[in-house]
C-alpha cells in the first residue's frame, strides 16, 4: 500500500473522538481517516482497565488490517488504561494518545486552582497520576468525574437540562474555588464548550487538548504543513460498534461528511 494513501486509525468509545479528527482534519484536510467510535462498549469510563485494553486492541488490530499507517487513542479513558499496553502489543505501528492537559493548565494559571473534568477511569489511571506529579505539586486541582454526561453527548444532547444540570454540579464548586482555568479531560466534553463556557463565564480558560494532538500527529507522520495544506480531499469513513442510524444522526448534527457504516467484531471484542 502507498504509506502515503494509508489511512490514519482514529477510534475512541463513541463520538467524542470526532473532536480530534475535526482537529486532525483541520491540519491534514489530504490524509484518508478511518473513524471507529465503539458504542457497543460506551462509556469506557466505567469500565475495568483489562476490559478497556480488549477493546483497544481488538480495535488496533482492525486496524492494522486495514492498512493505518498511525493509530489514534481519540479517549482519555483508553489511552490511561491501554496507551501503553498497545505500544507493547503493536511496535510495529505508532500510536497517539491523550494526555490530560494538566501541565499547560498549571503554566497558565494565575489564581493556582484548575478544576479537571474526566471520567473516573482516567482519574484513577496511573497516566493522570504521572502527569499530576509531573506539573501539579504547587497547583490545586478540582476534579469531577461528571457522571452520565458522555452518554448524555453519545445521545445528541449538547444543552439540554439534564447535561446542564450535570456540568453545573461539578463546576459550581470549582467556581467556589476560584479556579481559573479548567481542563476537558475527555474527549466528548468539547462538544458542550458553549455551555461549560456559559456556566463558568468568561474569566475562566477552557483547556482542550484536541489541536495538540493534531501537532503530535503531524509530528509522528513527519508531515510538511506547507504542502499539506494545500491540497484536500482525504476521505474519511465512518464506523461504530453500535446503532448505525443513530451514529449517523449525530454525525448530521455535528456537521460531519463521510460514509458511515456499523461493523460486528470478531472474537476480539463481542458484541
Amino acid at each position: 500500500m502507498n504509506v502515503g494513501k494509508a489511512p490514519i486509525g482514529i477510534f475512541d468509545s463513541g463520538i467524542g473522538g470526532l473532536s480530534v479528527l475535526k482537529a486532525i482534519r483541520f491540519v491534514l484536510p489530504d490524509e484518508n481517516i478511518i473513524y471507529l467510535a465503539d458504542q457497543a462498549h460506551v462509556p469506557y469510563g466505567s469500565r475495568q482497565l483489562e476490559e478497556i485494553r480488549r477493546f483497544s486492541k481488538g480495535i488496533a488490530n482492525y486496524f492494522i488490517e486495514k492498512g493505518a499507517k498511525l493509530i489514534v487513542v481519540a479517549c482519555n479513558t483508553a489511552s490511561a488504561a491501554a496507551l501503553y499496553y498497545l505500544r507493547e502489543q503493536f511496535p510495529e505501528i505508532s500510536f497517539v494518545g491523550m494526555e490530560p492537559a494538566i501541565k499547560p493548565a498549571a503554566e497558565k494559571t494565575e489564581t493556582g486552582s484548575v478544576g479537571v473534568l474526566a471520567t473516573q477511569a482516567t482519574f484513577q489511571g496511573a497516566l493522570y497520576a504521572s502527569v499530576v506529579e509531573r506539573f501539579a505539586n504547587d497547583v490545586r486541582l478540582i476534579q469531577d468525574p461528571c457522571i452520565g454526561l458522555v452518554q448524555q453527548i453519545e445521545a445528541g444532547n449538547l444543552d439540554g437540562v439534564e447535561t446542564k444540570d450535570i456540568l453545573e454540579k461539578a463546576l459550581n464548586p470549582m467556581i467556589e474555588a476560584n479556579i481559573d482555568t479548567v481542563v476537558l479531560g475527555c474527549t466528548h466534553f468539547p462538544f458542550v464548550f458553549p455551555l461549560i463556557e456559559q456556566i463558568v463565564g468568561p474569566s475562566v480558560r477552557l483547556i482542550n487538548p484536541a489541536p495538540a494532538v493534531a501537532r503530535q500527529v503531524i509530528r509522528v507522520l513527519g508531515k510538511d504543513l506547507s504542502d499539506s495544506n494545500k491540497f484536500g480531499g482525504g476521505e474519511i469513513e465512518f464506523l461504530t460498534t453500535g446503532s448505525l442510524q443513530s451514529y449517523k444522526n449525530i454525525l448530521q448534527k455535528l456537521e460531519f461528511e463521510g460514509n458511515a457504516r456499523r461493523i460486528i467484531w470478531g472474537e476480539d471484542i463481542s458484541i
